[in-house]
Protein backbone atom coordinates (compact mmCIF):
# COMPACT_ATOMS: atom_id res chain seq x y z
CA UNK A 1 0.00 0.00 0.00
CA UNK A 2 2.84 2.14 0.81
CA UNK A 3 4.77 2.08 -2.63
CA UNK A 4 1.05 2.14 -4.03
CA UNK A 5 0.58 5.70 -2.22
CA UNK A 6 3.50 7.13 -3.49
CA UNK A 7 3.40 6.64 -6.82
CA UNK A 8 -0.23 7.61 -6.70
CA UNK A 9 0.94 11.18 -6.46
CA UNK A 10 1.83 11.38 -10.14
CA UNK A 11 0.95 8.32 -11.94
CA UNK A 12 -2.09 6.47 -12.35
CA UNK A 13 -2.24 3.34 -9.88
CA UNK A 14 -4.41 -0.01 -10.66
CA UNK A 15 -4.73 -2.50 -7.68
CA UNK A 16 -5.68 -5.81 -8.43
CA UNK A 17 -7.76 -7.05 -5.07
CA UNK A 18 -10.06 -9.73 -4.12
CA UNK A 19 -11.34 -8.49 -0.70
CA UNK A 20 -14.70 -6.07 -1.13
CA UNK A 21 -14.02 -4.57 2.05
CA UNK A 22 -10.35 -3.34 0.98
CA UNK A 23 -11.95 -2.40 -2.67
CA UNK A 24 -14.25 -0.61 -0.99
CA UNK A 25 -11.73 1.58 1.07
CA UNK A 26 -9.46 2.37 -1.40
CA UNK A 27 -11.98 3.37 -4.12
CA UNK A 28 -13.50 6.07 -1.54
CA UNK A 29 -10.24 7.52 -0.96
CA UNK A 30 -9.30 5.41 2.14
CA UNK A 31 -6.53 3.39 2.81
CA UNK A 32 -6.89 -0.16 2.64
CA UNK A 33 -5.18 -1.38 5.76
CA UNK A 34 -4.71 0.71 9.51
CA UNK A 35 -1.69 2.69 9.51
CA UNK A 36 -1.61 5.90 10.77
CA UNK A 37 1.57 7.34 8.00
CA UNK A 38 -0.49 6.29 5.38
CA UNK A 39 -3.49 7.50 6.37
CA UNK A 40 -1.62 10.69 6.99
CA UNK A 41 -0.28 10.91 3.14
CA UNK A 42 -3.61 10.57 2.07
CA UNK A 43 -5.01 13.78 3.62
CA UNK A 44 -2.14 15.73 2.19
CA UNK A 45 -1.68 14.76 -1.31
CA UNK A 46 -4.61 13.83 -3.63
CA UNK A 47 -4.33 10.19 -5.53
CA UNK A 48 -5.16 8.31 -8.35
CA UNK A 49 -5.65 5.29 -7.37
CA UNK A 50 -8.24 2.62 -7.83
CA UNK A 51 -8.66 -1.06 -6.54
CA UNK A 52 -10.25 -3.59 -9.13
CA UNK A 53 -11.38 -6.90 -8.89
CA UNK A 54 -11.17 -7.46 -12.96
CA UNK A 55 -7.62 -9.15 -14.13
CA UNK A 56 -8.17 -7.65 -17.46
CA UNK A 57 -8.82 -4.45 -16.68
CA UNK A 58 -5.99 -4.31 -14.26
CA UNK A 59 -3.42 -5.17 -16.54
CA UNK A 60 -3.97 -4.83 -19.90
CA UNK A 61 -3.12 -0.86 -20.06
CA UNK A 62 -0.49 -1.45 -17.57
CA UNK A 63 3.53 -0.23 -18.23
CA UNK A 64 4.42 -1.79 -15.18
CA UNK A 65 3.20 -4.19 -13.22
CA UNK A 66 4.52 -4.81 -9.55
CA UNK A 67 3.96 -8.04 -8.17
CA UNK A 68 3.60 -7.45 -4.20
CA UNK A 69 2.49 -10.43 -2.41
CA UNK A 70 3.53 -12.57 0.31
CA UNK A 71 6.16 -15.76 -0.16
CA UNK A 72 5.74 -17.82 3.51
CA UNK A 73 8.50 -20.24 4.01
CA UNK A 74 7.36 -23.54 3.01
CA UNK A 75 8.74 -26.17 6.02
CA UNK A 76 9.01 -29.11 3.59
CA UNK A 77 11.08 -27.45 0.99
CA UNK A 78 13.56 -25.53 3.00
CA UNK A 79 12.49 -22.92 0.85
CA UNK A 80 9.61 -20.13 0.02
CA UNK A 81 6.78 -20.76 -1.22
CA UNK A 82 6.58 -18.97 -4.64
CA UNK A 83 3.53 -20.06 -6.34
CA UNK A 84 1.28 -16.89 -5.41
CA UNK A 85 3.83 -14.86 -7.16
CA UNK A 86 4.04 -17.55 -10.40
CA UNK A 87 0.39 -17.74 -10.44
CA UNK A 88 0.35 -13.56 -10.69
CA UNK A 89 3.45 -13.35 -13.32
CA UNK A 90 1.37 -15.93 -15.53
CA UNK A 91 -2.03 -14.06 -15.23
CA UNK A 92 -0.15 -10.40 -16.38
CA UNK A 93 1.58 -12.05 -18.55
CA UNK A 94 -1.70 -13.32 -20.28
CA UNK A 95 -3.82 -10.23 -20.25
CA UNK A 96 -0.69 -7.76 -21.24
CA UNK A 97 2.76 -9.44 -22.16
CA UNK A 98 4.31 -5.76 -23.25
CA UNK A 99 4.10 -4.06 -19.48
CA UNK A 100 7.92 -4.76 -17.71
CA UNK A 101 6.60 -7.07 -14.57
CA UNK A 102 8.52 -6.12 -11.49
CA UNK A 103 8.88 -7.99 -8.49
CA UNK A 104 8.57 -6.20 -4.92
CA UNK A 105 8.45 -9.87 -3.03
CA UNK A 106 11.45 -11.71 -1.58
CA UNK A 107 12.25 -14.58 -3.57
CA UNK A 108 15.15 -17.14 -3.79
CA UNK A 109 18.30 -16.73 -5.44
CA UNK A 110 18.25 -17.12 -9.48
CA UNK A 111 14.31 -17.38 -9.22
CA UNK A 112 14.01 -14.30 -11.40
CA UNK A 113 15.72 -15.89 -14.24
CA UNK A 114 13.66 -19.24 -14.05
CA UNK A 115 10.57 -16.90 -14.39
CA UNK A 116 12.25 -15.14 -17.60
CA UNK A 117 13.37 -18.59 -19.24
CA UNK A 118 9.77 -20.54 -18.31
CA UNK A 119 7.55 -17.57 -19.49
CA UNK A 120 10.40 -16.10 -22.89
CA UNK A 121 10.65 -12.83 -21.78
CA UNK A 122 13.02 -10.70 -20.33
CA UNK A 123 10.24 -8.17 -19.10
CA UNK A 124 10.77 -9.72 -15.37
CA UNK A 125 12.73 -7.92 -13.43
CA UNK A 126 13.26 -8.18 -9.20
CA UNK A 127 13.46 -4.60 -7.35
CA UNK A 128 13.29 -5.40 -3.91
CA UNK A 129 12.24 -3.35 -0.85
CA UNK A 130 14.19 -2.71 2.47
CA UNK A 131 10.70 -1.73 4.89
CA UNK A 132 10.75 -1.86 8.32
CA UNK A 133 6.86 -2.83 9.77
CA UNK A 134 5.78 0.11 10.81
CA UNK A 135 8.02 2.52 8.95
CA UNK A 136 6.88 1.53 5.78
CA UNK A 137 5.59 4.98 4.50
CA UNK A 138 8.83 6.56 5.97
CA UNK A 139 11.04 3.61 4.06
CA UNK A 140 9.25 3.73 1.35
CA UNK A 141 9.76 7.68 0.48
CA UNK A 142 13.43 7.79 2.08
CA UNK A 143 14.39 4.66 1.25
CA UNK A 144 18.46 3.83 1.90
CA UNK A 145 18.92 2.87 -1.78
CA UNK A 146 16.71 1.57 -4.72
CA UNK A 147 17.92 -1.60 -6.50
CA UNK A 148 16.67 -2.63 -9.51
CA UNK A 149 17.99 -6.25 -10.83
CA UNK A 150 18.50 -5.43 -14.79
CA UNK A 151 19.67 -3.40 -16.68
CA UNK A 152 17.38 -2.69 -19.74
CA UNK A 153 16.01 0.51 -20.90
CA UNK A 154 12.58 -0.45 -19.02
CA UNK A 155 13.97 -1.15 -16.33
CA UNK A 156 16.15 2.22 -16.13
CA UNK A 157 12.54 3.60 -16.80
CA UNK A 158 11.14 2.31 -13.82
CA UNK A 159 13.92 3.20 -11.58
CA UNK A 160 13.82 6.32 -12.68
CA UNK A 161 9.32 6.73 -11.89
CA UNK A 162 10.51 5.39 -7.88
CA UNK A 163 13.37 7.72 -7.82
CA UNK A 164 11.03 10.70 -8.49
CA UNK A 165 8.64 9.52 -5.56
CA UNK A 166 10.81 9.57 -2.80
CA UNK A 167 11.76 12.47 -0.66
CA UNK A 168 15.72 12.10 -0.37
CA UNK A 169 16.76 10.94 -4.18
CA UNK A 170 19.05 8.20 -2.73
CA UNK A 171 21.21 5.76 -4.95
CA UNK A 172 20.43 3.62 -7.60
CA UNK A 173 21.82 0.83 -7.48
CA UNK A 174 22.00 -1.35 -10.92
CA UNK A 175 22.70 -5.35 -10.90
CA UNK A 176 21.52 -8.26 -12.11
CA UNK A 177 18.48 -9.95 -10.87
CA UNK A 178 19.94 -12.73 -8.93
CA UNK A 179 22.49 -10.27 -7.38
CA UNK A 180 19.50 -8.03 -6.05
CA UNK A 181 17.80 -11.08 -5.09
CA UNK A 182 21.41 -12.28 -3.12
CA UNK A 183 21.36 -8.40 -1.71
CA UNK A 184 17.79 -8.54 -0.18
CA UNK A 185 18.68 -11.76 1.54
CA UNK A 186 21.89 -11.30 3.05
CA UNK A 187 20.76 -7.99 4.39
CA UNK A 188 18.27 -8.98 6.33
CA UNK A 189 20.29 -12.09 7.66
CA UNK A 190 22.82 -9.59 8.30
CA UNK A 191 20.28 -7.79 10.55
CA UNK A 192 19.17 -11.18 11.96
CA UNK A 193 22.91 -11.58 12.83
CA UNK A 194 23.22 -8.72 14.38
CA UNK A 195 19.88 -9.02 16.71
CA UNK A 196 21.39 -12.54 17.67
CA UNK A 197 25.12 -11.30 18.54
CA UNK A 198 23.75 -8.62 21.06
CA UNK A 199 21.65 -11.28 22.07
CA UNK A 200 23.89 -13.80 23.00
CA UNK A 201 25.91 -10.80 24.38
CA UNK A 202 23.03 -10.57 26.86
CA UNK A 203 22.85 -14.18 27.44
CA UNK A 204 26.63 -14.30 28.38
CA UNK A 205 26.39 -11.06 30.94
CA UNK A 206 23.54 -12.88 32.77
CA UNK A 207 24.89 -15.99 33.55
CA UNK A 208 28.22 -14.52 34.34
CA UNK A 209 26.68 -11.92 36.66
CA UNK A 210 27.75 -9.04 34.73
CA UNK A 211 25.92 -5.86 33.25
CA UNK A 212 24.25 -6.07 30.00
CA UNK A 213 24.10 -2.53 29.73
CA UNK A 214 27.67 -1.55 30.44
CA UNK A 215 29.11 -4.22 28.43
CA UNK A 216 26.91 -2.81 25.18
CA UNK A 217 27.71 0.48 25.94
CA UNK A 218 31.31 -0.55 25.76
CA UNK A 219 31.20 -2.36 22.25
CA UNK A 220 28.59 -0.06 20.54
CA UNK A 221 30.39 3.26 21.03
CA UNK A 222 33.34 1.59 18.36
CA UNK A 223 31.69 3.93 15.86
CA UNK A 224 32.62 0.66 13.23
CA UNK A 225 29.76 -1.11 15.34
CA UNK A 226 27.29 1.77 16.58
CA UNK A 227 23.50 1.79 18.03
CA UNK A 228 21.65 0.22 15.85
CA UNK A 229 19.73 -3.29 16.72
CA UNK A 230 21.74 -3.54 19.70
CA UNK A 231 19.09 -3.56 22.04
CA UNK A 232 18.91 -7.49 23.54
CA UNK A 233 15.16 -9.23 22.83
CA UNK A 234 13.19 -12.53 23.28
CA UNK A 235 14.80 -13.00 19.54
CA UNK A 236 14.16 -12.01 16.44
CA UNK A 237 10.80 -12.54 15.01
CA UNK A 238 8.36 -10.98 12.30
CA UNK A 239 7.34 -12.00 8.84
CA UNK A 240 10.89 -11.44 7.49
CA UNK A 241 13.86 -11.94 9.36
CA UNK A 242 12.80 -15.81 10.01
CA UNK A 243 12.34 -17.07 6.94
CA UNK A 244 14.84 -14.96 5.13
CA UNK A 245 17.44 -16.27 7.30
CA UNK A 246 16.13 -20.04 6.30
CA UNK A 247 15.87 -19.24 2.45
CA UNK A 248 19.24 -17.63 2.00
CA UNK A 249 20.66 -20.82 4.35
CA UNK A 250 18.61 -23.10 1.29
CA UNK A 251 20.61 -21.49 -1.07
CA UNK A 252 23.90 -22.01 -0.22
CA UNK A 253 23.11 -25.89 0.01
CA UNK A 254 26.69 -27.71 -1.27
CA UNK A 255 28.77 -24.61 -0.74
CA UNK A 256 30.76 -24.20 2.42
CA UNK A 257 28.72 -21.59 5.22
CA UNK A 258 28.30 -21.65 9.28
CA UNK A 259 27.51 -18.18 9.93
CA UNK A 260 23.99 -18.24 8.43
CA UNK A 261 23.15 -21.59 10.42
CA UNK A 262 24.71 -20.15 13.48
CA UNK A 263 22.38 -17.40 13.03
CA UNK A 264 19.57 -19.57 12.81
CA UNK A 265 20.67 -21.80 15.63
CA UNK A 266 21.54 -18.31 17.59
CA UNK A 267 17.99 -17.53 17.65
CA UNK A 268 16.84 -20.81 18.94
CA UNK A 269 19.15 -20.98 21.47
CA UNK A 270 18.22 -17.67 22.40
CA UNK A 271 14.19 -18.15 22.87
CA UNK A 272 15.45 -21.43 24.84
CA UNK A 273 17.59 -19.41 27.33
CA UNK A 274 14.61 -17.08 27.75
CA UNK A 275 12.18 -19.95 28.64
CA UNK A 276 14.40 -21.44 31.24
CA UNK A 277 15.43 -18.18 33.45
CA UNK A 278 11.23 -17.41 33.50
CA UNK A 279 10.99 -20.92 34.95
CA UNK A 280 13.47 -20.02 37.45
CA UNK A 281 11.23 -17.47 38.86
CA UNK A 282 8.79 -20.33 39.46
CA UNK A 283 5.41 -17.73 38.75
CA UNK A 284 2.09 -19.39 39.14
CA UNK A 285 0.51 -16.93 36.82
CA UNK A 286 2.45 -15.40 33.95
CA UNK A 287 1.29 -12.67 31.50
CA UNK A 288 2.12 -11.99 28.60
CA UNK A 289 2.34 -8.03 27.59
CA UNK A 290 1.44 -7.93 24.13
CA UNK A 291 2.06 -10.27 21.55
CA UNK A 292 3.72 -8.09 18.88
CA UNK A 293 7.46 -8.04 18.44
CA UNK A 294 7.06 -3.72 19.57
CA UNK A 295 4.41 -1.68 20.96
CA UNK A 296 4.30 0.21 17.13
CA UNK A 297 3.82 -3.44 15.12
CA UNK A 298 0.23 -3.98 13.87
CA UNK A 299 0.67 -7.40 13.75
CA UNK A 300 1.77 -10.46 15.58
CA UNK A 301 2.50 -13.02 12.78
CA UNK A 302 5.78 -14.82 13.53
CA UNK A 303 6.55 -12.88 16.60
CA UNK A 304 9.06 -14.46 18.44
CA UNK A 305 7.06 -14.52 21.94
CA UNK A 306 4.76 -16.85 20.54
CA UNK A 307 7.88 -19.74 20.98
CA UNK A 308 7.66 -18.29 24.65
CA UNK A 309 4.55 -19.16 25.10
CA UNK A 310 4.71 -22.13 23.38
CA UNK A 311 8.01 -23.34 25.84
CA UNK A 312 6.30 -21.94 29.00
CA UNK A 313 2.65 -24.10 28.27
CA UNK A 314 3.51 -26.70 29.99
CA UNK A 315 5.18 -25.27 32.86
CA UNK A 316 3.07 -22.44 34.61
CA UNK A 317 -0.22 -23.02 36.71
CA UNK A 318 -2.19 -20.63 33.97
CA UNK A 319 -1.10 -18.08 31.56
CA UNK A 320 -3.16 -14.81 30.55
CA UNK A 321 -2.12 -13.03 27.69
CA UNK A 322 -3.28 -9.13 27.04
CA UNK A 323 -3.07 -7.84 23.40
CA UNK A 324 -5.61 -5.26 22.21
CA UNK A 325 -5.36 -6.48 18.70
CA UNK A 326 -6.99 -9.72 19.48
CA UNK A 327 -11.02 -9.40 19.95
CA UNK A 328 -11.47 -13.10 20.97
CA UNK A 329 -11.51 -14.03 24.79
CA UNK A 330 -8.65 -17.03 24.08
CA UNK A 331 -5.27 -17.25 22.22
CA UNK A 332 -3.73 -20.22 21.74
CA UNK A 333 -5.54 -21.67 24.42
CA UNK A 334 -4.90 -19.12 27.00
CA UNK A 335 -7.44 -16.34 28.42
CA UNK A 336 -6.83 -12.73 26.78
CA UNK A 337 -7.65 -10.22 29.38
CA UNK A 338 -9.04 -7.20 27.80
CA UNK A 339 -8.73 -4.78 30.66
CA UNK A 340 -4.98 -3.71 31.62
CA UNK A 341 -5.36 -3.12 35.36
CA UNK A 342 -7.32 -6.54 35.77
CA UNK A 343 -4.17 -8.06 33.72
CA UNK A 344 -1.62 -6.51 35.36
CA UNK A 345 -3.70 -7.39 38.98
CA UNK A 346 -3.83 -11.37 37.88
CA UNK A 347 -0.30 -11.86 36.53
CA UNK A 348 2.38 -13.04 39.27
CA UNK A 349 5.18 -12.04 37.04
CA UNK A 350 4.32 -9.80 33.22
CA UNK A 351 6.82 -10.92 30.30
CA UNK A 352 7.34 -8.50 27.59
CA UNK A 353 9.53 -8.45 24.57
CA UNK A 354 9.43 -4.36 24.93
CA UNK A 355 8.76 -1.80 27.95
CA UNK A 356 5.83 0.35 27.86
CA UNK A 357 4.97 2.75 29.85
CA UNK A 358 1.57 1.60 30.08
CA UNK A 359 3.10 -1.42 32.71
CA UNK A 360 5.77 1.27 34.39
CA UNK A 361 3.34 0.92 37.49
CA UNK A 362 4.44 -3.18 37.78
CA UNK A 363 8.04 -2.67 36.85
CA UNK A 364 8.49 -4.94 40.40
CA UNK A 365 7.06 -8.00 38.50
CA UNK A 366 8.00 -7.39 34.81
CA UNK A 367 10.95 -9.67 33.49
CA UNK A 368 11.94 -7.64 30.04
CA UNK A 369 15.45 -7.75 28.64
CA UNK A 370 14.51 -4.39 26.96
CA UNK A 371 17.64 -2.00 28.53
CA UNK A 372 17.34 0.78 25.86
CA UNK A 373 13.65 1.32 24.95
CA UNK A 374 14.42 1.11 21.48
CA UNK A 375 14.07 -1.61 18.57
Amino acid sequence: MSIASTLARTHEILILESDKEKIGKINSDRPSIDDSDIKEFYKKHSLSIQALENKDEAYKEADFIIICVPTNFDKESSSFDTSIVEQVTADALKHNNNALIIIKSTIPVGYTKLLQKKHKTKNIIFSPEFLREHFAMHDVLNPSRIIVGNESESSLDFAEIISESTENKSEVLLMKSSEAEAAKLFSNTYLAMRVAFFNELDTFSISKDLSTENVIKGVSTDPRIGNQYNNPSFGYGGYCLPKDTKQLLKNFEELPQTIIQSVISSNEARKKFIIEEIKKIHPKVVGIYRLTSNAKAQNFRHSEILDIIDGLSNFVEDLIIYEPLILEDDYMGFRVIKDIDRFKTEADLIVSNRKSDQINDVSDKLYSRDLFRQD
